[in-house]
Formats: structure tokens, C-alpha cells, sequence
């Protein structure tokens, strides 16, 4: 699929590198840049042995997950528009391979630079450098935090956690979510979800529909996240 003046224009104002590339860098990149559609549910990237390139979101919203031995799915961190994925040209990167899967949370677009073409201006301009750096250390702190909850936070407060957060990104208090997505996504069973749900229902925390949640009570639920039980 063709990429438009309008899509150039938005790589170039993502890219706080931009204006330190030379011309040939910079036609480089606009040359070699592709445009693709995902349907919500649809996979990108399937681990370490798919070396895509970087991705540059530009509407939607992706999710990054790891995958255990057994099967279980737990999302590492969350892409929306005008964010970067570089662990999808994991690749180039030495010394760092990991077995990340993305997936498409709802119909998405996004722009990807071919890894081979990203590799080049990284080993050959100190901006780009740099901001592959930054880019590496603010997707580890993602995932160490996410190991941190899993570790060491209960499972209620990792779920409301988790229903503050799809309230955020919803912008309303309440959502479209199945209780085997939010399983899924916190690499759970459905029927832990499904009894820690009701019981939240029972405090007066959410009510609950078929394939829908409503916080009915967010201070309660930020106040179980201040307390460990």
C-alpha cells in the first residue's frame, strides 16, 4: 500500500532524530517506508524469529505479550498512535533476543521500516543511536514493571489495576471486554478473573454485563491498589 504525503509527514514529526539526518538518510527512509492495515485480533509479529522492522503506530492500538510454556498470554506493554516498537526489528539488536508477540487490541495502522534500513542509520548517525537507547531502556522498564506485578502484587490489585487502565483507554467508565480477554492479557485463567470480577461486583466496585464492565466505584478501586491485602 502506498504511503501518502500526509503519513511521510507524520513519520517525520515522530522521528525526534529527523532534521539530523542527512538528505540521503532522510530519502532513504522515505523510500523504504510501507504502510499496513491490521484488524482487531490480527497478528504482526511472532517472536524473536520475525524481524519485521520498526513499527511506528499511526491510529489504533497494539498490544505487546509474552507467552508462556503452557500457553498463557500476559501483555507486556501497550502501543498507540505516534508510539515506536523496536523490539519488532529485535534483530539488529546484540546480545537481545526475545520472544515477543504483537497483536492489533483494535483495527490499526501503522508505518514499518525495514529492519535492514533502520540498521544502517543506527550504526551510522549518533542521533539515531541515541534514541534506539532510549527506546530499549523505556520498553524494559515496561516489562520490568509488568514481572514486578506479577511477582509481587495480589491478583486484585493487579485487576483493578488492569480495569483502571482499560477505563483510561476507553475514555469511559464503561467498556466492551470479555472475561477470557482480561484473562489473556494478565496470563490468568478466565475463571479467576470471573470469581475476582464478581466479588469486586459484590463490593460495589463494577457491575458487570455480558461482554461489558462498568466502574461503578473507582475510588474504591484505587484505594485497593494503595493496600496489599
Amino acid at each position: 500500500m502506498a504511503v501518502t504525503q500526509k503519513e511521510l509527514a507524520f513519520m517525520r514529526e515522530a522521528f525526534p532524530f529527523w532534521n539530523q539526518l542527512t538528505q540521503r538518510q532522510q530519502n532513504l527512509l522515505e523510500q523504504s517506508v510501507s504502510v499496513s492495515s491490521y484488524r482487531k485480533g490480527q497478528r504482526l509479529h511472532d517472536g524473536a524469529q520475525d524481524c519485521m522492522g520498526l513499527i511506528l503506530v499511526l491510529s489504533g492500538h497494539l498490544r505487546a505479550f509474552i507467552l508462556s510454556d503452557t500457553g498463557k498470554e500476559i501483555t507486556i506493554y501497550r502501543l498507540f498512535e505516534r508510539d515506536i516498537c523496536i523490539f519488532s526489528a529485535s534483530c539488529m539488536l546484540k546480545n537481545i533476543s526475545f520472544d515477543i508477540y504483537i497483536e492489533a487490541a483494535e483495527d490499526s495502522r501503522i508505518l514499518l521500516i525495514p529492519t535492514a534500513v533502520y540498521n544502517e542509520l543506527n550504526q551510522t548517525c549518533l542521533a539515531v543511536s541515541n534514541f534506539t537507547s532510549q527506546l530499549i531502556s523505556s520498553r524494559f522498564s515496561d516489562v520490568m514493571w509488568v514481572m514486578e506485578q506479577v511477582l509481587f502484587m495480589s491478583f486484585d490489585r493487579r485487576l483493578a489495576n488492569f480495569l483502571l487502565e482499560q477505563s483510561a483507554i476507553a475514555g469511559s467508565s464503561t467498556f466492551s471486554i470479555t472475561h477470557e480477554t482480561i484473562a489473556k492479557n494478565m496470563g490468568s485463567a478466565r475463571e479467576v478473573v470471573t470469581r475476582m470480577l464478581k466479588y469486586f461486583q459484590s463490593e460495589g466496585m463494577v457491575s458487570l454485563s455480558r461482554g461489558g464492565i462498568t466502574i461503578t466505584d473507582p475510588k474504591k478501586l484505587e484505594k485497593l491498589l494503595r493496600f496489599d491485602k
